[in-house]
């Protein structure tokens, strides 16, 4: 099986080197657990390191504020941007009404800069955030369905960002979105200790245990050696 490595210091060895590309990874965690630093990191290394182009998607937040993350962490992002390995891209949803329409019409767009910049990796920030936009619950998954299967037929790398409520056993927002990807990853933070937990991965003989992990000047960096009991997880 080819893998897609994602460059996270620590990560790769817990899931046999990378995630299996053209997979869709979930990516899940309550506030402030580093959901958008490690999404970040994964797109950032691809284009730097394993010159893979990537694009972000994102339905909230400033795009300036997204780049200024970045550099905080002494990425140069600018010199990808102009070589086309890096972009962001803000998917605009004006109404609550006809939003499926308008999802198809992102998507349309989505498909053409993937196409364009021959992009390798994607990540999606957040389907907490996209599925608030459809009240009823029923059309809410069915649009999580079909916008998570569209998006792998890009043959792309996936990563979709879920918030949670925090709770060690939250894996997604709505209950849906697990059972639509190839693989679930958890971050925790129960002060002062992170952790991550691969719930599952297609394919991958990955790590059981719930491992340690710090953000510091070079971003997410995992800790493949070092262990946390679950019930350490609050």
């Amino acid at each position: 099986m080819d893998r897609t490595k994602t460059g996270v210091k620590g990560f790769d060895e817990l899931i046999e080197g990378g995630f299996p590309t053209g997979s869709a990874m979930l990516l899940s965690g309550g506030a402030g657990t580093g959901k958008t630093i490690f999404g970040l990191s994964y797109l950032y290394n691809g284009a730097k390191n394993f010159d893979e182009a990537g694009l972000y998607i994102t339905l909230e937040g400033n795009l300036k504020n997204i780049v200024w993350d970045m550099e905080s962490f002494g990425w140069d992002v600018k010199p990808l941007q102009d070589a086309g390995k890096f972009r962001i891209y803000k998917i605009n949803l004006h109404t609550t009404e006809n939003v499926q329409r308008q999802i198809e019409e992102e998507l349309k767009v989505i498909s053409k800069i993937v196409e364009e910049m021959g992009c390798k990796r994607l990540v999606v920030d957040s389907t907490t955030t996209l599925g608030l936009w459809i009240p009823d619950q029923g059309k809410m998954r069915h649009m999580l369905y079909t916008f998570a299967d569209t998006l792998k037929e890009l043959e792309c790398t996936t990563m979709l960002i879920a918030e949670t409520k925090g709770g060690k056993l939250d894996f997604s927002a709505f209950g849906v979105e697990e059972f639509l990807v190839d693989g679930v990853v958890s971050l925790y933070f129960t002060p002062p200790n992170r952790s991550i937990f691969i719930r599952k991965m297609r394919g991958t003989n990955h790590s059981k245990s719930v491992h340690a992990f710090d953000i510091n000047e070079d971003g997410v960096v995992v800790k493949p050696r070092d262990e946390i009991l679950w019930d350490a997880i609050r």
